[in-house]
């Protein structure tokens, strides 16, 4: 038992990454002319990066997440803490715009980003592990969006080997790396692999990793070339949409199926509800069917809601409950 931790501490949900403003509109049937004027019928303004979006889907299942990241120094970060009120947060405050995204939602559920730099390329290591404290046994750190956050990528693998000397079980979404999965990538994140407890990644992303040009359709062999370079009894999350998701580990998968939603229109941020979800699912001991399940009724339960920041805390929570 570690000394500075009272005996029996409930174990502790850590999620470190980007942290911005988003402002979604929809819906688009075409691409306007240059210098022209669209009127859209629906929109929200609200916190959005891959870890916000995590760490707000926790606080809709009742959970007590821990964010760490960063924000600017404008007014727009002070709206900004006011949405994820609820959440201990720890936010490196930079000199520096924030940073914001606006998400155009198309028809037929395809989106558009455009983000401006602002302040993630600001937030540092020496910053994160300031505030990731030694913890309890079953704890989870969730890093996100590394490629978004040139700070951390330097030194990204010694930051994940860190956290798991602290007591956390790692969970890494890597996310897209802006400059396409080139080979100088592959061989910067399979450094970052060899740390992690849970992988959780998209189909596109896990073929990508498995760099196989020859068979790069065939999931069940990407499965099995990107969980050879994990460690030894990590978790390999494949998450499938509309399909459902699959895990592997120690060579075996097991798949959890849904059934397609109707009538979703904004599908920002599913992903991370799912590693919230499915990671929450861990936390209190679930096996790993039950996990990619509780992941995937989470993220069906967020996507329908719009606006978002109507979910109040704690609405969600039966999605963490087994289902027969």
């Amino acid at each position: 038992m570690k000394l500075d931790q009272p005996p029996f501490a409930p174990p502790r949900f850590s999620i470190v990454g980007d942290v911005s403003v988003d402002l979604v509109l929809g819906t688009l049937d075409r691409w306007p002319k240059i210098g022209t004027e669209q009127l859209l019928p629906r929109s929200e303004l609200r916190a959005g990066g891959s870890a916000a979006n995590a760490a707000l889907a926790a606080r809709h299942l009742g959970l007590s997440p821990h964010l760490i990241g960063a924000i600017g120094d404008d007014d727009l970060a002070q709206w900004l803490l006011l949405q994820l009120a609820g959440i201990r947060v720890e936010l490196q405050t930079c000199a520096s715009d924030t940073t914001m995204s606006v998400g155009l939602l198309h028809t037929g559920g395809e989106r558009t980003f455009f983000t401006s730099y602002g302040h993630l390329q600001h937030l540092t290591p020496d910053f994160v592990l300031q505030h990731l404290p030694p913890a309890p046994a079953g704890s989870v750190a969730l890093f996100t969006a590394p490629f978004l956050l040139p700070g951390l990528r330097g030194q990204f693998g010694e930051l994940l080997a860190q956290a798991s000397r602290q007591g956390y079980e790692v969970a890494l979404d890597t996310g897209w790396p802006p400059e396409g999965w080139t080979p100088q990538v592959l061989r910067e994140v399979e450094g970052w692999l060899a740390h992690c407890d849970h992988l959780l990644v998209n189909e596109l992303e896990a073929t990508s990793l498995a760099d196989r040009h020859d068979d790069g359709a065939d999931l069940d062999a990407a499965v099995r070339r990107v969980a050879e370079r994990l460690k030894p009894g990590a978790h390999l999350i494949v998450k499938l949409g509309a399909a459902g998701a699959l895990g592997h580990v120690d060579g075996r998968t097991t798949r959890y199926a849904t059934q397609a939603a109707h009538d979703i229109f904004d599908t920002v941020g599913a992903g991370d509800s799912f590693n919230t979800g499915y990671l929450a699912a861990r936390l209190n001991r679930a096996g790993l069917h039950d996990a990619l399940a509780a992941g995937c009724r989470t993220a069906a339960a967020i996507l329908p809601r719009f606006p978002r920041k109507r979910i109040a805390a704690g609405e969600l929570s039966y999605c963490l409950q087994p289902h027969s």
